[in-house]
């Protein structure tokens, strides 16, 4: 294909690609109020229970309060949340369209390794934001703790809202980095035991990492992320080390017990010197030109330009003697 074909069918799977998330968003904006429900349920359950200490249940009525800034940020809010369902829900058709895209230009092998971290990426990623509900649900209380008597804690929904949203991708992405190594050690970058050998930097940045992206200053749910993260990486550390097994072995199938940078043995290295097939001198190129006596080469006649014989024109050639591969 040329180039123009390449960027026609480009164009043609993008346009494919939108309309199918298109069409996810109207799904998504059904979606959009249960997800908005469920999003914002940790932080009504807190206000809940902060809101049962000082009031009566059989006297009054509780009601999750969120407030509202800007005349149209809860229909912003619910497009944008509408948006990202349309992603997921059209997630198998436009991720088809990239696939089928680049899918011609890798080889058999690649292509099977890709369907594998595909398939392991997404329940992962969704891991992760679990993770990071929880992990956000044990913190508010932590958070909102601060405020004394005299301030009435009331949250803006869509600052709320993307809080733990974003606190959700950072979480999924971080899980997304145990694959990643794993990725690095199937295309020979990274070797299972150097993987190993790191093992304590690794930890302490996963522990750093968590210290710094969960929001509560409790152990335990940085604990938590620290310890999930450093689980999968030695899961992928145990997967490498059974992939440098198998290499290990198509190797000694191809080339015995060399190394990699040992040169293998010719095929005649152990054969007798008198089964080889002798290697004779070859022809000697036969000269243009009369030859002398003493077998030297006559120089020609000088050719004119005009292709005519004469004596002013362009020098012969100096006789040749002995030609290299004359001499025995």
């Amino acid at each position: 294909m040329t180039l123009m074909e390449h960027l026609y069918e480009l164009r043609d799977r993008l346009f494919k690609a939108s309309v199918a998330i298109v069409l996810g968003m109207v799904v998504g904006w059904f979606l959009a109020k249960p997800v908005l429900e469920i999003l914002q349920q940790p932080y009504c359950d807190f206000d809940q229970s902060v809101w049962l200490k000082t009031h009566d249940p059989d006297t009054e009525t509780w009601k999750c309060g969120f407030v509202q800034l800007g005349v149209a940020d809860l229909l912003l809010l619910r497009l944008k949340v509408a948006m990202w369902c349309g992603l997921i829900v059209a997630a198998p058709f436009w991720m088809y369209q990239l696939w089928a895209f680049v899918a011609p230009g890798l080889h058999r092998h690649e292509r099977r390794w890709t369907y594998a971290f595909a398939a392991a990426a997404a329940p992962l990623f969704a891991l992760g934001a679990v993770l990071a509900y929880y992990v956000i649900a044990f913190g508010l209380e932590f958070l909102l703790d601060f405020a004394n008597e005299d301030v009435t804690t009331t949250l803006e929904i869509t600052r709320y809202i993307s809080f733990v949203t974003g606190m959700m991708l950072i979480f999924g992405v971080a899980f997304e980095f145990p694959l990643a190594t794993l990725l690095l050690n199937v295309a020979g970058v990274l070797s299972a035991r150097r993987m190993l050998k790191w093992w304590r930097i690794v930890v302490f940045a996963f522990f750093l990492f968590a210290a710094v992206a969960t929001p509560t200053g409790d152990p335990f749910g940085m604990s938590a992320l620290a310890i999930c993260l450093s689980g999968l990486y030695f899961a992928a550390v145990g997967l490498a080390f059974l992939n440098d097994k198998r290499r290990a072995r198509k190797h000694r199938a191809e080339y015995g017990d060399l190394d990699d940078d040992e040169i293998s043995p010719l095929a005649y290295d152990n054969t007798p010197v008198d089964e080889l097939d002798p290697v004779a001198a070859s022809e000697p190129i036969a000269a243009s030109g009369p030859v002398t006596a003493s077998g030297a080469v006559e120089a020609p006649e000088p050719v004119t330009a005009s292709g005519a014989v004469g004596t002013d024109t362009i020098a012969a050639p100096r006789p040749i003697d002995r030609r290299y591969d004359d001499v025995t």
